[in-house]
């Protein structure tokens, strides 16, 4: 198992990114309004910030594949990888 995926349950894991946002806003709003128990409301907080950790390792896994387009000075195109 990769470490970035360490800890997340399968469940959450097999989320698309889209998919474990939208349940993360759902819980953040949930929490917001303040109206869970307390136990559901750490509950939210748990799941919620393993969907945040999923979402981000989704995302630093879609960065890792995009490649920056080159032109050279001969107008040669070539892609080398993202760099932030």
């Amino acid at each position: 198992m990769k470490e970035s995926t360490a800890h997340i349950p399968a469940e959450i894991a097999a989320l698309s990114f889209e998919d474990a946002l939208v349940e993360l806003e759902k819980l953040v709003k949930q929490l917001e309004d303040g109206k869970a128990k307390l136990d559901d409301a750490i509950k939210a907080y748990e799941r919620g910030a393993l969907l945040k950790r999923h979402c981000e390792t989704k995302l630093r896994e879609a960065q890792a594949k995009i490649e920056q387009i080159a032109i050279g000075a001969d107008g040669s195109v070539s892609a080398k990888p993202f760099q932030s």
